[in-house]
């Protein structure tokens, strides 16, 4: 990143009366060669992190500048007296105030480091900007309102009139409460919650920042709100909220592992009260103890929190995931030190001309999907199923110019269905690879699809740009629903998978072809390798669940026809392909590609 904080001779601008304090250090970006499972927050502790004040940065203009834009960071109901701490007295009320629940934060990225130029009696700042989404009271990220790539304001000095008074103030301030997406990441923590599908069958997960400023005791509560106000908007399709009408009365209230929480839940009967308890017990993951449900006062149900879990696993996803590519168009297994090396689950009769795949575990059965060359390079869809080796494939008579890699998705239907990108729209498949094209209702060609393990959430690239969307299940037929474009510093996407239950991973440019984890929401990005050398044209990855396999969080991709690996980044070499004949002398063997796990 090209600097640009211009200081020279700002000295005689601009005379503070302390000693410069310690601001936020410039920002920097750290190529992350390892990757494992997220660590797990402390609930019972909490971090109480508090945003800076104005006076933290000393005579430091860049700290000022990023200590304002994470100074409406906490809890909601003091955004606004924090942030115009900031702003020079006689200009706060060019600050709408708002309160409770009106109170919203423009979480932006900046994309360059701030301009910070001279002027008569003040600095003159500009930042640019992308927008990330508007972060609600209730901790949700919904998608941006403001549209604004800059924002310009200016540096004074309030005089010599105190050393309370004394650095820096804010004039002419935007008239919006800005949080820069760094300090999202350094004052908020990122939760998963979680509603029922439409069908009670399974846990869906959604995302909530919850300010570390807000105590231990309160955190219950804040969740069961989050609960009560169901799901985010895209997500709305594929789940069920609360009854209607739900409210808590009161805060939750107790410690030392036992809590009690008073509703008014209309319907409350045996049946929601337990699919109530399940939520609790997975919204409420790092706490351990019980929690008593009361309904109008009336004790109802007591939560053995951990025991829950126990009895409800969220995530259907094997432990002992196994490696596998494609070489010289058929489906093998890949061996890397310390791992098993997986069989080939597809029959050598029907295990040809194959181009990519997608694998999946249902049950004591093993779901193959690939995508098929045929004589006149065109391709076509075969699925099979069988019991460990699939003996047969069934190929759909649709032929394709180009097709993505086959994903299966997660159903407790007993009709196994995937999705599949071919010649730039969306189409769903079943059991006898029959495709049928899916309506998005969004303009512009999709060029990849990947699908979560919960088999409700769906992850698109649609004009390599990042959509995220929901799945119905009515009828156990998977029908999509609106998507959400998310905003993200990648652009030209390519590939795309499911790393965690709110994870995504992204290969797009950064300048240079790169991969990224990037939240549900866009939100949150990591890079995690800053220079493939070529572009990505298929990611694969293994959900980071850290109690299952030592393999969460690893991931493969091709780049330019050859297939790397994470966890450290390698190049999959011809010499990890098991059972290959070697090439005829004077042949030059081939690569491996199209890497994929099975679980």
């Amino acid at each position: 990143m090209r600097r640009r904080l211009l200081t020279g001779a700002l000295g005689g601008v601009l005379v503070l009366g302390f000693a410069a304090g310690c601001g936020i250090p410039d920002r920097s970006a750290v190529q992350i060669e390892q990757r494992g499972p997220a660590a797990e927050t402390n609930w019972s502790l909490g971090r109480g992190t508090e945003p800076p004040t104005r006076e933290a940065s000393g005579g430091d203009a860049e700290a000022f500048v990023r200590n304002f834009l994470a100074a409406a960071a906490g809890e909601p109901d003091r955004a606004y007296e924090r942030v115009t701490r900031f702003i020079a007295t006689s200009e706060r009320d060019r600050l709408p105030d708002k309160q409770g629940s009106e109170v919203a934060l423009s979480v932006v990225r900046l994309t360059d480091d701030p301009v910070i130029e001279p002027d008569v009696d003040s600095m003159k700042v500009t930042i640019s900007v992308q927008q990330v989404g508007l972060l609600r009271a209730n901790g949700m990220l919904v998608p941006p309102v403001a549209t604004e790539s800059t924002y310009e304001f200016r540096l004074v000095s309030a005089g010599p009139t105190g050393e309370d008074d004394a650095g820096y103030y804010v004039s002419d301030p935007p008239n919006v409460l800005l949080l820069s997406d760094d300090a999202l990441r350094r004052y908020y923590q990122a939760e998963a919650i979680y509603f029922w599908n439409s069908d009670r069958t399974q846990l869906v997960p959604d995302q909530r920042y919850l300010s570390s400023a807000v105590p231990p005791e309160r955190r219950v509560s804040e969740v069961i709100r989050w609960l009560t106000a169901g799901p985010s908007d895209w997500l709305r399709i594929g789940v069920a909220g609360l009854p209607d009408r739900t409210e808590m009365i009161n805060n939750a209230t107790g410690s030392d592992g036992r809590w009690e929480v008073n509703l008014d839940m209309p319907g409350a009967d045996e049946q929601r009260l337990e699919q109530l308890a399940t939520q609790l017990a997975w919204s409420l993951r790092e706490l351990h103890g019980t929690v008593e449900v009361k309904i109008l006062n009336q004790s109802r149900k007591v939560v053995d929190l951990a025991e829950q879990r126990r009895l409800n696993p969220l995530d259907p996803v094997e432990a002992d995931a196994r490696r596998y590519c494609v070489y010289d168009g058929a489906i093998h297994a890949l061996t890397v030190v310390g791992e098993a090396a997986g069989s080939v689950p597809l029959a050598p009769e029907v295990n040809h001309d194959i181009v990519s795949a997608g694998l999946r575990r249902l049950d004591n059965d093993v779901l193959v999907a690939a995508v098929v060359a045929g004589a006149d390079g065109r391709q076509r869809l075969a699925v099979g199923r069988g019991g460990g080796v699939v003996e047969t494939l069934t190929t759909g008579t649709s032929r394709y110019t180009a097709m993505s890699r086959p994903v299966w998705i997660r159903s407790d239907g007993a009709r196994p269905a995937g999705l599949v990108v071919a010649d730039g729209r969306l189409y769903r498949f079943d059991s006898q690879a029959t495709t049928r094209q899916v309506q998005l209702g969004l303009p512009g060609r999709v060029t990849a699809v990947a699908a979560a393990l919960d088999g409700h959430r769906l992850a698109l690239i649609v004009d390599g740009t990042l959509h995220v969307a929901a799945i119905n299940w009515e009828g156990e037929v998977p029908s999509v629903g609106p998507a959400r474009r998310l905003v993200s510093s990648l652009s030209d996407a390519t590939a795309v998978d499911w790393s965690a239950a709110n994870l995504l991973l992204v290969a797009g440019s950064a300048g240079r072809p790169a991969i990224y984890d990037v939240s549900v929401d866009g939100a949150l990005e990591t890079p995690l390798r800053e220079d493939t050398g070529s572009q990505v044209d298929h990611l694969a990855a293994y959900p980071a669940i850290a109690e299952r396999s030592p393999l969460a969080g690893s991931f493969m991709y091709e780049a330019n026809g050859v297939a790397y690996r994470s966890n450290p980044f390698d190049r999959i070499n011809r010499d990890q392909v098991q059972d290959v004949t070697p090439p005829p002398a004077g042949v030059r063997p081939g690569n491996p590609t199209a890497p994929v796990f099975l679980y």
